[in-house]
């Protein structure tokens, strides 16, 4: 059922003789005698009067009105304590039966009492202790906030967390897999924990963020274990994978997902040829090589300008030209894909800027206390950063072909 805006029906004014209503009345003399100090009464009986004014033109009809134009009936009043920058009110709110009523001050305070629980468990999250909480939270609402009621904050921002982690995934046609290492305490001693992460392109070209993980590795049983999770929320339909070159992550790739095409990431297969460079070999000139095999138009351009370089260099440093002989092709699996989408699926810099958004993040914290405070700040900002994502225009154009 669904009923008009009446707000304006019944404004508040003065009656005949030119006196306020009892309530407002009462407000004003309230406020005569008391000035600050009665400002939490005062807001009490402003409400209050606010809500049965509201119900009125809900309603419509005033309080014993008899009127064809009624639309339902005043139903009593409910308890309501609230907390607020001013104190805490004892609300009576008004109930109505025949029609759908909720006091709309009501529904703000209950958006702001919510915003205010998610502040306090964000403070938590950053590793603001509850002393400090509870400062703050006296300063801003005149009101203590308890240790318990931190944790309950924090229960309810960790359950709305998770819901995140563990929702449905879908076809998701292009995958990326990273990991970056935080400090955490575990058992009295601080160890350096990997945190794994997962990015994805739909088939309509828009870019999310499917999952992370926190364990204390990148050994392959970990990312087996990561994309058992992922495929367990329905991930399916996976052409291209691109990451790092790492051993763990090759083996569980294998496990998991054989078949599909895998591509080393291009930025980090540069960076690594910079290591097998001999003392002879200039790093401009062998970049500059490189850099023109990856931009080849098609593979086959790729292949032969690569023979080229291997053919360039094994004369004087033959270990380097071996490296790219074997390593090198790792990277060019992406000119099997649309030439429109290959610029964004050839390296992980996606995921790079993703690492330094969490860093960002992270810094501050320094050491964690435990894997799961670090996975509630990485969730928290991963999650932030998918909403921001999902308004995007497309990541990947439509492939003509």
């Amino acid at each position: 059922m669904t009923h008009r805006d009446h707000r304006n029906e019944f404004p508040v004014a003065a009656q005949a003789d030119g006196s306020l209503p009892d309530g407002f009345q009462g407000l004003l003399e309230l406020l005569a005698e008391q000035g600050f100090e009665g400002m939490a009464q005062a807001m009490q009986v402003l409400l209050n009067e606010a809500m049965k004014l509201e119900r009125s033109q809900v309603l419509g009809a005033q309080p014993y009105q008899r009127t064809f134009e009624r639309r339902g009936y005043a139903n009593g009043y409910k308890p309501k304590a609230v907390e607020t920058r001013v104190g805490r009110l004892e609300l009576s709110v008004p109930q109505a039966r025949g029609i759908p009523f909720y006091p709309t001050a009501l529904e703000r305070g209950t958006r702001s009492e919510r915003a205010l629980k998610l502040a306090v468990a964000e403070m938590y999250l950053q590793g603001v202790s509850t002393r400090k909480v509870t400062a703050v939270m006296e300063q801003l609402c005149g009101c203590e906030v308890t240790s318990m009621q931190v944790s309950r904050a924090v229960q309810a921002l960790d359950d709305e967390l998770a819901k995140w982690r563990e929702r449905p995934l879908g076809e998701i046609p292009y995958l990326q897999l990273d990991a970056r290492y935080e400090k955490v305490r575990v058992g009295g001693t601080v160890v350096s924990c990997s945190l794994l992460v997962a990015t994805g392109i739909t088939p309509e070209g828009h870019r999310t963020i499917l999952g992370l993980s926190v364990s204390l590795s990148e050994a392959e049983l970990h990312w087996r274990e990561f994309l058992a999770t992922l495929q367990t929320r329905g991930l399916h339909g996976v052409q291209l994978i691109t990451s790092d070159d790492h051993g763990g992550l090759r083996a569980a790739l294998q496990a998991r997902l054989p078949g599909v095409k895998w591509q080393r990431c291009q930025f980090h297969l540069a960076k690594n040829m910079l290591d097998h460079l001999p003392p002879n070999v200039p790093q401009e000139q062998a970049s500059t090589d490189l850099r023109a095999v990856f931009n080849a138009p098609n593979r086959a351009e790729a292949d032969r300008l690569l023979g080229l370089m291997v053919s360039k260099y094994a004369p004087t440093a033959k270990k380097l030209a071996a490296w790219l002989e074997a390593n090198v092709p790792q990277g060019l699996t992406v000119f099997d894909f649309p030439a429109v989408h290959r610029r964004r699926l050839r390296t992980n810099n996606g995921q790079e800027r993703l690492n330094r958004e969490i860093k960002r993040r992270t810094r501050v914290a320094s050491i964690f206390p435990n894997d799961a405070s670090l996975l509630r700040l990485a969730t928290a900002v991963l999650m932030e950063i998918d909403d921001e994502w999902q308004t995007e225009k497309r990541y990947l154009p439509k492939a003509t072909s």
